[in-house]
C-alpha cells in the first residue's frame, strides 16, 4: 500500500488482484469502516460478495452512524457527522455508491449538489443569558500569549506530546477564549484530553481556521446520517451478494504468532444458537473493528433517564480487543482509552417537536425558517452559561424520511454529564427525556411557567447515555493503538477510530474510512495509491491565513513585542522588501 495525490491515479480502476479468487474476507462491525473495507474489497479487490462476511452484534448495521425510529420511543440519534471538503477518501469510495434518493446519482453526486446550492453556515453560534446571541461574533477572541500556546503546540513534535492532557500547553489564556470554546464544543473535546490529538486536529485542519466560527467549512447529509450515508452502502453491498450475519458477536480472534509472522487463525463467536469458531487459513482476510466508541449506549426515554452503565461484557468491541491484545504487544493497550468513563463520556439527546408551540423559539434563535427544507442552525448552537455546557442543532428538516409533516427532529448535547443544571437541578445523566428537554428550553427562552407543560406535550426527548463516546480523545502513547495492519501481519487488519494510520485524525467520518481502504489495499496488494491526507498543514498559504484569521485578522506587525522581536522584525521587512515574499505576506494580511 502506498499513498498518492493528484487526478493521476484518482481515477484509474486497479486490476485485479493476483490469487484474489481464493481469498475470502471476514469482517468484525458495520461501521463505517467496516462497511468502507467491504465497499473496496467489492469494487478494487474484486472479491466475489459472497465470499464477504460481516459481523453484526446488533440486529442493524451502522455502528456509531445510527439515526432510527424506535416503536414507542421515537427517533433517535445519538450523535452527527460533519463533513469537509477534503476528506479524499470518502469522496473516493461514495463516487461509486449508488444514491437510493436520487436515480442515478451516486452518493457524492447527491451530497455535492445539495451542499452546492444550500451552503453550510451559522447564523448565532452561541447564546447567554436564556436564548440571547452571545455575540461572538465570528471573534475567537484570542491574546498575543493565546496564540503564541496554540503556536507553540502545534509546533511540538508528536513525541514530546504522548500522554500529556491539553491542559499541560493551555492555559487560562486559550480556556477562557471564545476559541475553546468552539473548538471543545464542535470536536468534543475536554481540558483533559489528549494534547497529541489537539495538535493532530489543529494540523489536520488549519485550513478551515477561518471558517470554525460560522461553520461555514463544514458540509452535512440530506438526512441523518444512517439513512443518507450507511443505507445506500448496505445496499450497495448486498446486491452485490455480500453477508451480513446480524445479532452475532465477536467474542475473540486467535492468532498464530510465530517469530515476526503473526496470522489470525479463528474467529471466536457468540450467536442466538451458541458459540462457534470459524477456523481461518493464510487466504482468510479479517477486519477487527476493535474498540467502540458508542459501546455500553444506553437509551433512555420521555419518562426514563438512560443509565450510566460503563461495565465492559464479553461479545463488545472493548472486552474483544483486551483479548485479542493479550496474544501480542502489537495488537494495542486498550485500557489506555476504556479503563476511565468518567473522564470519556457525554450524553446526547434526540428532541422531537409534535406541535408548533416549541418551533419559534428555534427560529429566533436560528434566524431561519426551520421547516424550509434547506439549512437550519448551520451546526451547533452551544449556550455558553450552561452547566452542562449544552449545545444543540436542527439539521435539514425531516432529518428522517418517515418524518411526520409539522414535526422538527434536533440532537442536543452536553459535554457535563455529572454536573446539576441551571433549570433542572439535576445532572443530566439522571434526567429523564423530559427534564432534558426542560433544561434546554430554559436556555432557548421559554417563559419558565410554560417550560414543564411544553416539554410533557410539545416534544419527545430520548436522552443517550455513551460512557466511550470520547474515548479515543484520551492522553496516548505510540503504541497504544495497533497499526491499521501490524508488522508482520499474513491475514488481518485493525479498523476504525482505534486503529493506526499516519496523519489523520480520529473522530471523522474519514478516519474510519480511511482505516477500511488501507487495510484492503495492504492485504490485496492493490496496485493504486491510497489518497494521502489533504496536505494543508504544508501549504504556506494555509499556514499564513490560519495565522491571521487565529488573530481576528489582526497581523503580526500589531502583536505586543519587546525591543528584540521589533528589532528583528524589522530587519526581516528590509530583507524581503520588494520581493514575492512580500507580496505574499501583504496577500494574507500577515503585514500591513
Amino acid at each position: 500500500m502506498y499513498y498518492a495525490s493528484g487526478n493521476y491515479e484518482a481515477f484509474v480502476r486497479p486490476l485485479k488482484p493476483e490469487g484474489v479468487e481464493e481469498k475470502s474476507a471476514h469482517i468484525v462491525g458495520t461501521g463505517l469502516a467496516a462497511l468502507t473495507a467491504a465497499c473496496y474489497l467489492v469494487r478494487d479487490g474484486q472479491m466475489a460478495g459472497e465470499r464477504i462476511h460481516i459481523y453484526e452484534k446488533d440486529p442493524i448495521p451502522g455502528g456509531a452512524c445510527d439515526g432510527y425510529a424506535y416503536p414507542g420511543l421515537g427517533y433517535v440519534m445519538r450523535g452527527g457527522r460533519e463533513m469537509d471538503n477534503h476528506f479524499e477518501v470518502m469522496w473516493d469510495l461514495l463516487r461509486s455508491i449508488p444514491s437510493i434518493e436520487t436515480e442515478g446519482q451516486s452518493v457524492l453526486d447527491e451530497y455535492y449538489y445539495l451542499n452546492k446550492r444550500d451552503p453550510n453556515y451559522s447564523l448565532c453560534r452561541a447564546t447567554v443569558n436564556r436564548g440571547e446571541d452571545a455575540h461572538t461574533d465570528g471573534k475567537f477572541g484570542l491574546s498575543d500569549r493565546a496564540a503564541m500556546e496554540i503556536m507553540h503546540l502545534f509546533f511540538t513534535p508528536d513525541e514530546q506530546l504522548y500522554d500529556k492532557k491539553i491542559t499541560d500547553y493551555f492555559d487560562d489564556e486559550v480556556l477562557n477564549s471564545n476559541f475553546w470554546l468552539y473548538w471543545r464544543t464542535m470536536f468534543a473535546f475536554e481540558n483533559w484530553h489528549s494534547a497529541l490529538e489537539m495538535k493532530l486536529y489543529l494540523k489536520r485542519f488549519i485550513h478551515h481556521v477561518g471558517g470554525l466560527p460560522d461553520f461555514k467549512a463544514l458540509r452535512f447529509t440530506r438526512y441523518n446520517q444512517y439513512e443518507s450515508m450507511i443505507l445506500p452502502m448496505v445496499k450497495y453491498l448486498e446486491e452485490h451478494g455480500v453477508q451480513f450475519h446480524y445479532s452475532t458477536k465477536v467474542a475473540d480472534v486467535r492468532f498464530e504468532i510465530s517469530g515476526d509472522r503473526k496470522q489470525a487463525v479463528s474467529i471466536e463467536l457468540l450467536t442466538q444458537e451458541g458459540a462457534r469458531s470459524v477456523e481461518l487459513t493464510a487466504n482468510d482476510l479479517v477486519f477487527i473493528t476493535n474498540g467502540g466508541c458508542v459501546e455500553n449506549s444506553t437509551l433512555g426515554s420521555q419518562n426514563a433517564p438512560a443509565p450510566f452503565n460503563p461495565e465492559i461484557r464479553p461479545g463488545g468491541g472493548w472486552d474483544m480487543w483486551r483479548r485479542i491484545a493479550a496474544q501480542d504487544e502489537a495488537f494495542g493497550h486498550p485500557d489506555k482509552f476504556c479503563s476511565d468513563p468518567e473522564r470519556s463520556n457525554w450524553m446526547s439527546a434526540t428532541v422531537t417537536t409534535l406541535d408548533a408551540r416549541i418551533v419559534p423559539y428555534i427560529e429566533r434563535i436560528c434566524k431561519r425558517d426551520p421547516f424550509s427544507g434547506g439549512v437550519v442552525t448551520g451546526g451547533i448552537v452551544t449556550v455558553k452559561d450552561s452547566s452542562w455546557l449544552l449545545s444543540w442543532t436542527f439539521n435539514r428538516q425531516p432529518q428522517f424520511r418517515t418524518q411526520p409533516d409539522g414535526q422538527l427532529v434536533g440532537w442536543i448535547y452536553g459535554l457535563f454529564s455529572d454536573v446539576p443544571g441551571d433549570y433542572v437541578k439535576k445532572p443530566m445523566r439522571e434526567c429523564t427525556g423530559k427534564e432534558i428537554c426542560m433544561e434546554w428550553l430554559y436556555h432557548i427562552g421559554v417563559p419558565a411557567d410554560e417550560i414543564e407543560d411544553m416539554a410533557e406535550h410539545s416534544a419527545n426527548t430520548v436522552p443517550c447515555m455513551m460512557p466511550y463516546i470520547t474515548a479515543f480523545f484520551m492522553p496516548r502513547a505510540a503504541g497504544d493503538r495497533p497499526d491499521v495492519v501490524p508488522e508482520g501481519a499474513v491475514n488481518f487488519a485493525f479498523l476504525g477510530q482505534f486503529a493506526e494510520t499516519k496523519r489523520d485524525t480520529i473522530f471523522t467520518t474519514e478516519y474510519s474510512m480511511r482505516t477500511g481502504m488501507e487495510a484492503v489495499y495492504t492485504l490485496l496488494n492493490i496496485d493504486r495509491g491510497v489518497p494521502e491526507v489533504w496536505g494543508s498543514t504544508y501549504d504556506i498559504r494555509d499556514l499564513l491565513n490560519a495565522s491571521v484569521q487565529l488573530r481576528d485578522g489582526q497581523p503580526i506587525t500589531q502583536m505586543h513585542m519587546g525591543l528584540k522581536e521589533k528589532i528583528a522584525l524589522k530587519e526581516m521587512m528590509k530583507l524581503i522588501e520588494g520581493t514575492d515574499v512580500e507580496k505574499l505576506l501583504k496577500a494574507y494580511r500577515v503585514i500591513e
